[in-house]
Formats: C-alpha cells, sequence, structure tokens
C-alpha cells in the first residue's frame, strides 16, 4: 500500500487493537501482555500527532518513522531508495539536503569535498579571486534591487532572492500562509502565481507581487475578460507592490490549463472572483491582446490602474522573432515594462505533460542571453529589470544567473521543500502527504504555519548568505558586478571557455546599428504590430 493513502490507518488500528485487548484481558488476562507492546506504539503515534515539527509524522503518524529509518541507513541504501522513488526522472539528493538543511537552519557543510566528475562535459564554476572581499553582513537584507522607472509612482526595492509564482489551490492554504509569513521576516517577496491574491496571501503581510495570468483571475468579469474595477481594487492593497503580467511559463510554455469545478471550493472561488463549483479555465493565450504594441499598452494600462506601481511581464522564451517585436513595439510606443522575468523550461513545480516538461521552451541559460542581449541591443537595458526562475536554489546557480544578466531571482522549488515538500510527486492527485500542494484539510494540518515559516524565513536567509560568500570570493562586494567573464565551462575533457567565449553579449544600441550577427536574422523578421508568422525557417 502506498504510504500516502495509508495516513492515520495504523495508528487508528494500534489504538483499536490496544482498546480490544485491554476489554478481553479481564476475561483472559494473559492478553494484557500484548499491551507491552502496543502501548508504545500508541505513545509514539499519540506524540507524532502532537508534535509541530515534521509534517510527515502529522499526518502519518508511526508509519512516517520508516522513512527517516531508511534515510538514517547510510548513502548506499539511501541512494537506492531516492532514486527508486523517483519514477525515473532525475534526483539530486545533494541540493534536497541542502535545502533541508538552510530551511531548518543547520550546518549545510559537507566532507570529502566535491563529488561531481570535474573533467566532465559541461562541469561549470565561478572563479574566485586571489584577493576577496569583507563579507557582506545581513546579505539578506542588504542585497536589493531598485524596480520601477520614472513613470512609477512606487518603486519597489525587491530582494535579489524572492518565492516563485505558485497559486492558491495548486498549493494549500497553509503553505502559502507560512510562505508569506517567512517573506514578512525576512524582507522578500511572494509571488502569488495565477489563482489570484487570496486571504492566506495577506494573512501575514508580506510584499506580494501579484501574477496576472490569461485567466484574469482575481480581476475577471464574469465573462472572463479583464475586469479594471476589480483590478484597482486589489492593486490597492498595500501588501501588493508590483503585478507580473504572466505570458508563459516554463514548465508549460503555450499550454493552457483548467481546475475542475469540484475543487473549486469557496475559498478558492474568492481568491479567483470565480463562482463555487465552476471550473477555472487559463487559456493557452490573453484575450486582452494579440500585437506586441497591444500587450505593452496592456502593460501601461495595468501600471496606470495600480497607480504607479511597477508592472512586468513574464515569459519562457520561445521564439526569438517574437521578443524582438515587443522590443520593436517599446521603441515605437515607448513604453516599456519596469521588468521582464524570464523563466526557464526547466523550471516548474506543478504538474505538467511530460512532452511540454522536457522538449517546450527554451532553458534558462539561453533564455537569459536572448532577452539580455535584445534590450542591450536596443538601448533598453539599463530601464527594464530582468528577474530569472528556473531551479535556482544554490548560490552558485543564482549568481551564475545574475551573471548572465538577471538582477535578481525567484525560487519555487527552494521554498516548497521549506515548508516540508517531500517530493512525492502527488501534485496532480490533491494527495500530497505533507499538506503542501493539496486541499484536503486532514493532510493540510502537518504544515504548522509558525514553524515552517521560520524554514521559509531561514532558507532564504542562508541562501543569500551563501550568495554572499561567493560574491566576496569573486573579489566583489554586491552580486550586481558579476559578468560573464566570471563563470567557466568544460566543453570537452580537455577545453575550458568563459561563458563570454560561449555567448555572443551585445554593446548598448549595437542591434540598432545593425552590427549584431547573432540576432539580425530575427531582428530583422520582427514586427512591433504583429508577431512574427510562423513561417519556414523563421523562429
Amino acid at each position: 500500500m502506498n504510504i500516502r493513502n495509508i495516513r492515520r490507518k495504523v495508528y487508528y488500528s494500534v489504538l483499536a487493537v490496544s482498546a480490544l485487548l485491554v476489554a478481553a484481558g479481564f476475561l483472559v488476562p494473559l492478553l494484557w501482555w500484548g499491551l507491552v507492546l502496543l502501548l508504545p506504539l500508541v505513545g509514539l503515534g499519540t506524540a507524532d500527532l502532537l508534535q509541530t515539527r515534521r509534517s510527515l509524522l502529522r499526518n502519518h503518524p508511526i508509519v512516517g518513522h520508516l522513512r527517516f529509518l531508511l534515510e538514517d541507513t547510510g548513502p548506499e541504501l539511501r541512494q537506492y531508495i531516492v532514486e527508486s522513488n523517483t519514477e525515473g526522472r532525475p534526483f539530486n539528493r545533494d541540493l534536497r539536503s541542502l535545502m533541508y538543511q538552510r530551511a531548518k537552519d543547520v550546518s549545510d557543510k559537507k566532507p570529502f569535498g566535491t563529488e561531481l566528475e570535474v573533467y566532465q562535459e559541461n562541469y561549470a564554476w565561478i572563479a574566485h579571486s586571489i584577493v576577496p572581499r569583507p563579507l557582506v553582513e545581513d546579505a539578506a537584507r542588504s542585497f536589493r534591487v531598485d524596480v520601477g522607472g520614472p513613470v512609477c509612482s512606487h518603486p519597489y526595492s525587491a530582494s535579489v532572492y524572492n518565492i516563485s509564482a505558485m497559486s492558491f489551490g495548486a498549493l494549500s492554504g497553509a503553505a502559502v500562509h507560512a510562505m508569506n509569513e517567512g517573506a514578512r521576516k525576512g524582507g522578500f517577496a511572494q509571488v502569488t502565481g495565477e489563482g489570484g491574491i487570496s486571504k492566506y496571501h495577506l494573512a501575514a503581510g508580506g510584499d506580494l507581487i501579484w501574477q496576472i495570468g490569461t485567466g484574469y483571475f482575481g480581476c475577471r468579469a464574469p465573462d472572463g475578460s479583464f475586469d479594471p474595477a476589480r483590478f484597482k481594487e486589489r492593486t490597492s492593497l498595500p501588501s501588493v507592490k508590483m503585478i507580473e503580467l504572466k505570458i508563459s511559463q516554463g514548465a508549460k510554455p503555450g499550454h493552457g490549463g483548467i481546475l475542475p469545478g469540484a475543487k473549486v471550493s469557496a475559498e478558492i472561488a474568492a481568491a479567483r472572483r470565480v463562482p463555487v463549483g465552476t471550473a477555472c479555465v487559463s487559456p493557452s493565450y490573453h484575450t486582452e491582446f494579440d500585437t506586441p504594441i497591444g500587450l505593452l499598452e496592456f502593460v501601461q494600462r495595468l501600471r496606470d490602474f495600480s497607480g504607479g506601481k511597477p508592472v512586468g511581464f513574464k515569459l519562457c522564451v520561445g521564439r526569438p522573432t517574437e521578443f524582438l517585436a515587443i522590443c520593436k513595439a517599446m521603441l515605437e510606443t515607448g513604453i516599456t515594462p519596469d521588468f521582464i522575468t524570464v523563466d526557464g523550461a526547466e523550471g516548474g513545480t506543478g504538474a505538467a505533460p511530460i512532452e511540454f516538461c522536457d522538449h517546450v521552451g527554451m532553458p534558462l541559460r539561453e533564455g537569459l542571453v536572448i532577452v539580455h542581449n535584445a534590450l542591450m541591443g536596443v538601448g533598453l537595458r539599463d530601464q527594464i529589470k530582468i528577474a530569472a526562475s528556473g531551479k535556482l536554489v544554490t548560490a552558485f546557480q543564482i549568481a551564475a544567473a545574475l551573471a548572465l544578466g538577471a538582477d535578481w531571482c525567484n525560487s519555487a522549488r527552494g521554498f516548497m521543500f521549506a515548508v516540508g515538500c517531500t517530493q512525492a510527486q502527488a501534485c496532480h492527485t490533491n494527495e500530497c502527504p505533507v499538506g503542501v500542494a493539496t486541499q484536503d484539510p486532514t493532510l493540510q494540518r502537518a504544515i504548522v504555519v509558525r514553524r515552517k515559516s521560520e524554514r521559509v524565513y531561514s532558507f532564504h536567509r542562508r541562501t543569500v548568505e551563501a550568495l554572499a560568500e561567493v560574491v566576496a570570493a569573486t573579489g566583489l562586494d554586491h552580486p550586481d558586478g558579476l559578468a560573464p567573464y566570471h563563470l567557466f565551462q568544460r566543453t570537452s575533457p580537455w577545453e575550458v571557455k568563459r561563458l563570454d567565449e560561449l555567448y555572443t553579449f551585445l554593446e548598448h544600441e549595437e542591434l540598432l546599428h545593425g552590427h549584431a550577427e547573432s540576432l539580425s536574422l530575427y531582428w530583422e523578421q520582427a514586427r512591433p504590430d504583429a508577431f512574427a508568422p510562423a513561417i519556414r525557417g523563421s523562429a
């Protein structure tokens, strides 16, 4: 039997058998000896139900200890268990341990040095300096990025590391609440996901980046279109610091979604502004615009309706021509977003079709380079900030994204682990064993918000502190000084290149002067009044 379906059955079975033995013992006293074995289990199970430290044990008393017992049996058996529980998909045990250790605020040091094959192709590293800098104190609060140009009345100082988009509905209310409380304590932001702003997003007063998707949930008219009045109402909330328009996501770019009506509870309906029991459909495209100019005009409308808060859009890069068309539209209209979030195809914490998980969309590194180069090439990079998301859970991964053009990073996976995710891969079944990705109230009780919020806070603090150590080792005082020449990658067992040798990086306005060969074909095909047609040979 799968452990996620056992829940408390073993505990209640032990409790029932113990009660029967007590009753039967009055007739056959020898039966009371069975209580010697059962009463300790009853005590253990009761303690599991009442404790607040481990989510798995709160939902799976007694049997949950098997997991921890097996993990303590040694690295060889533990590795076998982990690999056999991932259904054939790759799993990095060291990364999972790192996320748990930082969330629990325990030592994340490891013995015996690197276990990676340093001569393997694609092995990458960051270059340290002979003269490293002093470590920045309180990096979690001092590493900030100012977002919002001159047209913004309410610019925002964002942390270099924030919680990426995860909707209430996909996540439980308890998980959302714990993340928001952790964000408030740590002074960083939580992206709401496209499911609207729920009461759990507002419970602790943490900073929010309100994400609006194709379903316009939270600012949706009865016919499914965008409702300006509802948008104004929600953006007036003090917690809402920025607005992010989701064009596509790394998990399933170009793919819509549906939340069946049976799952639309009163709480989800209130957050999404839809009727209870009615299916929530997220189309694969926006209905408010269908051209690059239309997209930017919608961005401007959102900024005006919000009273001047920073507005940006998120996408997983597909056809470079289409993004360059948006850049041409920026030049023609004079309208620019305050930020652009680049989502890598390798990202995504929820469920998606396997083909979209693995073979649709551009990986983060290539997407970042294209977006950064396009904005540099048209002379707009200094006006627009870039955020990066896509499995960024270590200081090196964050530093690499910043070196390639990002100003800050978002992570979903890291903060899911911080609130107790065990990667049971039951997100789409409503049977998450630790209450993170479920709406089942009996499973959600596993999450004690007070404790999990401390882990969210700790994970962020420890990760940014690790980033500060990496930055100092490179001879820098702030991560905004990271550049492609700080990173090296092995391209074969006998050849190494810096990333500025692997990729071409454009200079200011180089596209406008016709000198950017890497993007010239895409630039010629791009049109500000239409996304590029799917003609043969174009992209």
